[in-house]
């Protein structure tokens, strides 16, 4: 099937300040130089914060990580559960149409979704409340005909308990998932024939539908709102607090999917700074009133280089192409700029590179007042008349 971008765009993405603190903890995940592989969670995790996949969406998750744009764009045009277009507000009811499914009934569900949502997948309801597509096999053929919604199987469905299912989200209610005739999983649908010693004593669901109860909730995105649930192998010691983990609290009107300012964007899709450019010197938009974040301190920063123009910063061990470019449009063109820093100006650069902790890690500081007093590194040796690697 061809997949392609949606031929309206928003102007930009930014993850909302939980979800970059969650985006930077995965990439702990993985070992120094293999951050791309975080490419689909990270995916996944902007799309559950916009309901699908923008493309400045996927250009901001592949700069993050350093990789060239057309190999998220690869992977995001891959795989179908990443939503290339806008989707229903409440849910994108994906049927199951391959041959099980295609046997027991699936063409009456589509013809539900046609009647209730739209007459073409993809198509948003009137209401936009509602989305549909038919998809590939979902692995329940047991329990056939079956549809995905949000995040749980709806299972042994009729065309009239579909019908049902797609009221009860619209008036706000979230119907229980799993089998739709009450077999438990996808025991044979006549009951149990053998192993019956073990039908007493457990829950009333499978565990999968169990959770989706318990939780009360089997559509709601995490949009990034949420006091964010630091990735386990961190450090305890560096868990934030809960009122640290707050983000701050959005306006009403967002709710209903007005525009927060006057460029017509939600706080959600704000550009990353008001010319759209991550890094633009001319405004920290890191920044409160007071100019720059606890801790942080914006270093000396030049309009233009100096003299004979600017030092070849990929002679710094982790500086490639794409990561000198962005320090030249932070205002850095030289050596002697990065060995004066602080602290607290590293911290201001650093959490301005999307990746953080590359300038202690790849030692900077010391490289930089080596090459600025004219000496030379092990690495500058060998990176002069090299080309710099675009991995960063």
């Amino acid at each position: 099937m061809l997949r392609r971008l949606h031929d309206t765009q928003p102007e930009s993405f930014a993850f909302t300040p939980a979800n970059l603190d969650w985006a930077r903890a995965q990439l702990t995940k993985y070992p120094e130089g293999r951050q791309a592989s975080a490419i689909i969670p990270l995916l996944w995790r902007a799309q559950e914060q916009e309901g699908w996949l923008s493309r400045p969406a996927i250009e901001y998750v592949a700069d993050m990580l350093d990789m060239a744009r057309i190999r998220a764009l690869e992977v995001a045009t891959f795989y179908f559960m990443f939503q290339l277009q806008p989707v229903g507000s409440v849910a994108n009811i994906q049927i199951c149409g391959t041959t099980s499914c295609m046997i027991c009934g699936a063409e009456d569900l589509v013809a539900v979704c046609r009647d209730k949502i739209a007459p073409k997948p993809h198509m948003l309801s009137d209401d936009g409340k509602f989305s549909w597509e038919e998809v590939e096999c979902l692995g329940a053929c047991a329990n056939a005909p079956m549809a995905q919604i949000g995040k749980d199987y709806y299972e042994d469905l009729t065309a009239e308990r579909l019908g049902e299912i797609i009221d009860a989200l619209a008036a706000g209610e979230v119907p229980v998932p799993g089998s739709q005739t009450g077999r438990f999983s996808s025991e044979p649908a006549a009951g149990l024939t053998s192993l019956k010693e073990f039908d007493s004593g457990r829950t009333q669901y499978n565990a999968s539908v169990q959770l989706a109860v318990d939780l009360g909730d089997t559509v709601k995105r995490i949009d990034g709102t949420e006091v964010p649930i630091l990735t386990p192998w961190l450090d305890a010691a560096k868990k934030r607090s809960p009122e640290a983990g707050k983000t701050p609290e959005a306006p009403a009107d967002r709710a209903e999917g007005h525009p927060v300012d006057e460029t017509g964007i939600s706080r959600q899709t704000a550009p990353a700074t008001p010319k759209g450019k991550p890094g633009d010197p001319t405004e920290d938009t890191h920044a409160g009133e007071g100019g720059a974040l606890g801790g942080e301190a914006k270093p000396v920063t030049l309009e233009a280089p100096r003299g004979d123009g600017p030092d070849d910063l990929k002679q710094l061990k982790g500086v490639g192409p794409k990561l000198e470019k962005t320090l030249n449009e932070l205002g850095i063109y030289h050596f002697d700029q990065i060995a004066a820093w602080t602290p607290a100006e590293i911290a201001w650069v650093d959490d301005r590179l999307r990746f953080k902790g590359r300038i202690e890690r790849d030692g900077w500081i010391e490289q930089a007042k080596t090459l600025a007093s004219g000496g030379e590194t092990e690495f500058s040796a060998r990176a002069k008349g090299a080309p710099g690697d675009d991995d960063a």
